[in-house]
């Protein structure tokens, strides 16, 4: 790496879009400390990112990290789905019990 190249950052957020071809849009939420009061705040940010194979699907845990411009507002990809939406895993979840209990049926 370069000597004046910086890190790329990264970002976890909630996907909560996908309306757009090859684009999602994911909630970013952070935690930060008032400065006078030290209540700890909730701060939401949007972000546009690139999903090249349109994967993500929307509630989505999804690991996104800064790129290049890619369109006027997106300069964030998507590295990684960490974790899939709950009716995803309901649906998983249904055809692995329906597997399971035919092959019991059968037996």
């Amino acid at each position: 790496m370069k000597q004046n190249q910086a890190r790329k950052q990264t970002r976890i957020g909630v996907v909560i879009g996908t309306k757009m071809q090859k684009t999602v849009t994911v909630l970013v939420e952070r935690q930060v400390q008032h400065p006078l009061y030290k209540k700890f705040i909730r701060r939401k940010k949007k972000y546009l990112a690139h999903d090249e194979y349109e994967k993500c699907k929307v509630g989505d845990v999804v690991r996104i990290v800064e790129t290049r411009p890619i369109s006027k507002r997106k300069r964030w990809r998507v590295q990684e789905i960490i974790g899939l939406s709950p009716s995803k895993e309901k649906t998983i979840e249904e055809k692995k019990n329906d597997t399971s209990s035919d092959t019991s049926q059968s037996s």
